[in-house]
């Protein structure tokens, strides 16, 4: 009995107890797509995350205040000092005194509690409302879908106009209208639209990305009474194998502007946006270990499952062995038979599982975000490979006893 004999016989015995072999490969199948479906959505989410951040590139950077927000920087336990906040000012004079060497965006959020009006309609006190330049959208990579972005005359003068988001004309505007030059209302001033934001998204529900208009950072400043906005500036290095450089020019600049003195440390952050994709790879990381963990513990129930199924197998088949050992069938290839056919489950139950594992998560990653299909061909070989593994080691024990099997004994067995 050759191993080419082995595998017919267990494709065989698959075919004769095919329910059987159905329900197994059932239990392999929910294994796997546990395994296969949570590292896809993983993948697919994280994608889409980084997909927003493709725009910023790698030669751009952040200036911000110190500790985030401007108030209390604490170090190994120690409250330290106060920093100032970056204020309009100093933000617009970096811009301009860092045109020399790239270019710069400064840009502030107003409120995210604000309610838009025009005419009887009005939306939901959940609008949010961003100053920036004429740099904002190029730099963060954001689309017009109608309309024109900021002149340099609307950011220098402080125009009332305004770029909405998709939402917002869907809410205000009906079908087929048009909102460039029309009038917007909020924060008790009249606005002129003069552009419409593509459609961003979001995750989950939070789709505010679309909720949310843009005006001139000049005009935001004007809103700013009590001096409590947070300026940040994104800055773009003319090449980005030139950013380290750069970046120290930035921190010259605003080190001059802010009179930080020569053995003070920056009163406020810089940061590359790079950082920001590692610390998304980061979190990715820790949520395919805990994936791969659940998936895991998912099969090694499986493997429980089938290695009880095939122990069930050999019981309703001694005589099949005993017969086979008379004939001249030695433990190995006894063995290699029960081994066969628990790998051949194994692998019909993966590749249904494989397939229905896609599926599901791909249908969450675009139900948190809307993104592309994605095929995890690193997960699918992986979880190949675990399939035959999980094979082996369910189907071990009870080939392990059928080949042990006494052939007189067998041959007796009811």
């Amino acid at each position: 009995m050759n191993l080419i004999e082995n595998v017919r016989e267990a494709l065989k015995s698959v075919k004769v107890n095919f329910l059987r072999t159905v329900l197994t490969g059932a239990i392999i199948a929910i294994g796997i797509s546990s395994l296969v479906g949570m590292l896809t959505a993983i993948d697919g989410i994280k994608a889409q995350i980084a997909e927003s951040f493709a725009g910023l590139g790698a030669n751009s950077f952040d200036i911000r205040n110190k500790g985030e927000s401007g108030g209390r920087v604490v170090q190994e336990g120690k409250t330290e000092k106060i920093y100032p906040r970056i204020d309009y000012r100093e933000a617009s004079q970096f811009k301009q005194e860092f045109s020399a060497i790239g270019i710069s965006t400064v840009f502030t959020s107003v409120t995210g509690i604000a309610e838009v009006k025009r005419g009887s309609k009005k939306t939901n006190p959940n609008t949010r409302i961003r100053g920036g330049d004429e740099n904002y959208l190029s730099i963060k990579a954001i689309k017009l879908a109608k309309g024109r972005n900021f002149s340099q005359m609307d950011v220098r003068y402080g125009s009332a106009v305004a770029i909405i988001g998709k939402e917002i004309e869907e809410t205000l505007f009906n079908a087929g209208e048009d909102p460039i030059n029309d009038k917007v209302t909020f924060l008790g001033r009249s606005y002129t639209v003069i552009g419409v934001l593509d459609k961003q998204g979001g995750v989950g529900q939070d789709q505010g990305a679309d909720r949310q208009i843009l005006i001139p950072i000049e005009n935001a400043s004007r809103l700013d009474l009590r001096g409590s906005f947070n300026y940040r500036i994104t800055g773009v290095a003319s090449d980005p194998g030139k950013i380290d450089y750069e970046m120290g020019q930035a921190i010259g600049i605003m080190r001059k502007i802010r009179q930080d003195r020569v053995a003070q440390e920056d009163s406020f952050e810089l940061a590359k946006s790079q950082s920001v994709a590692e610390s998304l790879e980061e979190v990715a990381g820790y949520l395919r270990i805990g994936g791969f963990g659940i998936g895991f513990i998912t099969l090694l129930g499986a493997s429980i499952g089938l290695m009880n199924i095939m122990l069930v197998s050999v019981t309703e088949r001694t005589r099949e062995i005993g017969i086979r050992k008379a004939l001249g069938a030695t433990p190995l290839r006894i063995r290699q038979q029960f081994l066969i056919e628990a790998i051949v489950i194994c692998v019909i139950g993966g590749i249904f599982g494989m397939m229905l594992g896609i599926g599901i998560g791909n249908i969450i990653a675009n139900f948190i975000g809307p993104g592309g299909f994605l095929i995890p061909w690193l997960w699918m070989i992986i979880s190949f490979i675990i399939c035959i593994a999980v094979g082996l080691i369910a189907g071990y024990i009870p080939a392990f006893k059928a080949s042990k099997l006494d052939p007189i004994e067998s041959l007796r067995y009811e």
